[in-house]
C-alpha cells in the first residue's frame, strides 16, 4: 500500500476537487491509501457526499491554510499546523510516501527543502511541468523555482529530468535538448554556452543538443532544460497561446451556418486532436488532476525514481 499525503485545501476550488480526486484515485486503485490534510469539517462535509473504500482515506486535521499571496518562508515557519506542513512533515517521518498539494508553489518549494529535505547530492530542486506537444508530452525544467541558475544546476536539471520521463513516462532514452536561440553550439547567453559542452559529456543522457522556442509544440526534446525566468515565460506563452487558439476554433465554427454544419462533422476528430493537448492528465488543480497526480506518485515510488536520482548524480560526480 502506497501512502500519499494530500493538501485538501490547496487550489482554487479546495477542498471539494481535490476530495473529488482522492475519491475517484482510491476507488480506482487498490494499492492507495491517501492522507487527507486540511481543516476537519469542511474536508468531512466533501468526504460525505462520496461513496468510496473508506479504509484507504484517512482524515488528518489541520487548522491553517497557507495563501498563494503570503510569502513563502515566512508562511511556513508561522504556520505548523497548514495542511502543507503538516503533510510535509508525515513524508519526513516516514508516515507518507509522497506528497501533493496544488496550493501556494513557493511554499511547497521551501518546505519541500527545510521540511522533507533534499536528496543527497541535489544542488537546487527544479519546477517540472509536462507539457504537451504534438509528439505526446515533454517535460520543461526549470518552469519556475529557480531564476539564477549555474550551470551546474542545469547538468542536474537533465539527469533528473531524464529519469522521469524514462521510468515514469516511459520513454526509453528520453532526448534531452537546452533552450537556445538558434540550433549552433556558439550560440546563446553565457549559462547556456557553458552548460552545453558539460551536456555533451554526460554518458549517462541522451543529449540532442539546442533547442528552440519554435520546435517545442512539435516534440523537439523530451526534456527540456533551462533556468526558470525562461521556463516560466514558456510556460506562461503555452497557456496564453493554447487557450487563445481553441477559442478562436469555437469562435470560427459557430461563425455561420456553413461552418455550423461543417463543426458537426469535424466535431469528433478535433475533440480527440484537443484531448491530446490537454495536459491535466498529468497536473493541476481539477479533480482529475489531483486523480492522476497520486496515481503518478505510486509509480514514483514503484520505480524508486529518488533511488536512480542518487545513482545518477553519484556518477556525474565520479
Amino acid at each position: 500500500m502506497i501512502k500519499v499525503a494530500v493538501d485538501a485545501m490547496g487550489g482554487d476550488h479546495a477542498p471539494g476537487e481535490i476530495v473529488k480526486g482522492v475519491v475517484d484515485a482510491v476507488s480506482h486503485r487498490a494499492d492507495i491509501q491517501v492522507l487527507l490534510v486540511g481543516k476537519e469539517d469542511m474536508v468531512t462535509k466533501e468526504l460525505s457526499r462520496h461513496t468510496y473504500p473508506k479504509k484507504q482515506v484517512l482524515l488528518i486535521p489541520a487548522s491553517e491554510v497557507i495563501e498563494t499571496e503570503e510569502p513563502p518562508v515566512n508562511a511556513v515557519r508561522r504556520k505548523k499546523d497548514s495542511s502543507i506542513v503538516v503533510g510535509m512533515n508525515l513524508v519526513k517521518a516516514g508516515e507518507a510516501d509522497a506528497f501533493v498539494s496544488a496550493g501556494s508553489s513557493g511554499a511547497i518549494l521551501v518546505g519541500g527543502q527545510v521540511i522533507v529535505g533534499r536528496l543527497k547530492g541535489v544542488e537546487r530542486p527544479p519546477f517540472g511541468a509536462l507539457i504537451p506537444t504534438e509528439k505526446g508530452v515533454s517535460l520543461l525544467l526549470d518552469s519556475g523555482a529557480n531564476v539564477d541558475a549555474r550551470p551546474s544546476h542545469l547538468v542536474q536539471f537533465a539527469r533528473m529530468g531524464a529519469i522521469y520521463m524514462e521510468h515514469v513516462i516511459g520513454i526509453p532514452k528520453p532526448r534531452v535538448g537546452i533552450v537556445n536561440i538558434g540550433a549552433e553550439e556558439e550560440k546563446g547567453n553565457a549559462l547556456v554556452k557553458e552548460t552545453f559542452p558539460l551536456l555533451k559529456e554526460c554518458q549517462d543522457i541522451n543529449f540532442t543538443g539546442s533547442i528552440e522556442a519554435r520546435e517545442i509544440p512539435h516534440g523537439g526534446a523530451d526534456v527540456i532544460v533551462c533556468e526558470a525566468f525562461t521556463g516560466n515565460v514558456i510556460l506562461k506563452l503555452y497557456e496564453g497561446t493554447g487557450a487563445t487558439l481553441i477559442s478562436m476554433v469555437k469562435k470560427g465554427m459557430m461563425s455561420s451556418l456553413r461552418s455550423k454544419l461543417g463543426a458537426l462533422l469535424v466535431k469528433p476528430a478535433l475533440k480527440e486532436t484537443l484531448k491530446a493537448f490537454d495536459a491535466s492528465r498529468y497536473g493541476g488543480a481539477g479533480a482529475r488532476e489531483v486523480s492522476n497526480s497520486i496515481i503518478q506518485c505510486v509509480t514514483f515510488k514503484e520505480q524508486k525514481i529518488n533511488e536512480k536520482i542518487k545513482e545518477s548524480l553519484e556518477i556525474g560526480e565520479s
